[in-house]
């Protein structure tokens, strides 16, 4: 019962040549044994000695088997007894019978070669080299007991033989560390592989529930607010006796609530382009202004909403167009919602290395040191943050001046020279 059988499945050039010649200690063991026996019938030994020699190499051959095909299962299949376990008390019963069969006949001191290599084994150094010098000492025993005198051949004979087992053992030794050691790295790097994996993924939906919630936040959720406060409005006008004004904002909840349905569909689809099917980004800018002044003057109060665009338009990623866009609906609906102003100002400026947004707007101001830094308990505050997080996907940069009674200025800038290369802006084909 020696170290378990290395995998072939697979397995590593080292691994092939330890099961060769764990077959090879097998056969020689058998061949050994069965030479021995033959020997020993060639001698005039009586028959009750001979049929106690038959018995016993019986009984040997059982045993070594025995054992081997016990480590061969548990070494594929991981079931029965732990060869680490009981391996040392195989190799004990295995010796003590070679023992028994060494004092019938000395013919059998064949069979100490293979056992050098199993005491090598199975047991730790000082036990092994111990049990090495033992069996040595039994061999020279058995054949000065045949000759009747010492001789040199019997003593340099089994000595020469243990030697070279003692180095072919820790050579053998060295080779199955080296296997262990491979088998285990390979485990490791298996193991890390899928941890890897796992983790990519994780970071992957963790990404993707960033963009799904920044997307859901500049389109839908702009949308519903202003649905909701168009049909405040609208049931304030039924309540002044003004059903003409109800209706006409009645009709806005409408048209809003058919743009946001139609830019649910399209956020269903997942089309990066989607929200400039309508026409360019400047048109596009332009359409959000009157809209987001249309809806301020069916409010309670009034914006006056104005675009501009200063340099000269230059084809931009969709990316970017999307960018720009999503950020002027968030701005200008947290103008509506919050700031109370009368007049709000979108420029979007092209330069020969950027392009920009800027948004004005001369409502109450606000401390920019006060503005959160994640979003708050009920849901608010996800606007800027949002924002920042679109710009720093594509290298740009987000700058908010303001102060209480003088108005916000927001604004963003994108580097022009990697707009047209959707290589290097992260999520371009998302």
């Amino acid at each position: 019962m020696s170290a378990a059988y290395p995998r072939t499945d697979g397995a590593s050039p080292g691994d092939v040549v330890l099961r060769a010649l764990r077959i090879a200690l097998h056969t020689a063991f058998a061949g050994l044994l069965l030479l021995a026996v033959i020997q020993m019938s060639m001698t005039a030994q009586a028959w009750p000695v001979r049929a106690c020699a038959y018995a016993g190499s019986a009984l040997l051959a059982a045993v070594y088997v025995a054992g081997t095909v016990i480590e061969s299962r548990h070494a594929s299949t991981g079931r029965g007894p732990d060869p680490r376990r009981y391996g040392a008390a195989w190799l004990a019963v295995v010796t003590v019978l070679w023992l028994c069969l060494l004092v019938i006949s000395p013919e059998f001191s064949w069979l100490a070669f293979p056992l050098f290599f199993l005491d090598l084994q199975l047991l730790r150094t000082i036990p092994a080299l111990a049990a090495v010098l033992v069996t040595t000492a039994a061999v020279i025993l058995a054949q000065w007991a045949r000759t009747g005198q010492p001789s040199a051949a019997a003593f340099l004979g089994p000595v020469i033989g243990a030697l070279f087992a003692v180095v072919m053992g820790s050579a053998y030794s060295s080779l199955h560390r080296e296997s262990v050691n491979q088998r285990l790295a390979l485990a490791e790097l298996n193991r890390t592989r899928g941890e890897l994996a796992a983790s990519q993924h994780y970071a992957g939906v963790l990404t993707e529930r960033e963009r799904l919630a920044r997307e859901i936040h500049d389109t839908l959720a702009q949308g519903l607010s202003s649905i909701v406060l168009l049909s405040r409005a609208a049931g304030s006008a039924l309540d002044a006796g003004d059903p003409a004004l109800a209706k006409e904002r009645i009709g806005l909840v409408q048209s809003t609530a058919a743009e946001n349905l139609a830019e649910a569909r399209r956020f269903v689809r997942g089309l990066a382009e989607a929200p400039l099917e309508r026409g360019s980004l400047d048109a596009r800018l332009a359409a959000l202004c009157a809209d987001t002044a249309r809806r301020a003057a069916a409010g309670v109060g009034s914006l006056r909403c104005i675009f501009r665009v200063d340099g000269t338009p230059v084809p931009l990623h969709p990316a970017y167009e999307a960018t720009l866009l999503r950020a002027a609906q968030s701005l200008l609906a947290n103008i509506e919602a919050h700031a109370g102003a009368s007049n709000a100002v979108v420029t979007l400026e092209y330069s020969p290395d950027s392009v920009a947004l800027d948004v004005f707007d001369d409502g109450g101001g606000f401390d920019p040191e006060a503005l959160p830094t994640g979003p708050r308990a009920d849901g608010s505050g996800f606007g800027l943050l949002s924002l920042r997080e679109r710009i720093a996907d594509l290298h740009g940069s987000l700058s908010v001046e303001s102060a209480p009674g003088e108005g916000t200025v927001v604004a963003l800038r994108l580097p022009l020279d990697a707009a047209t290369d959707s290589a290097v802006i992260p999520g371009a084909n998302a």
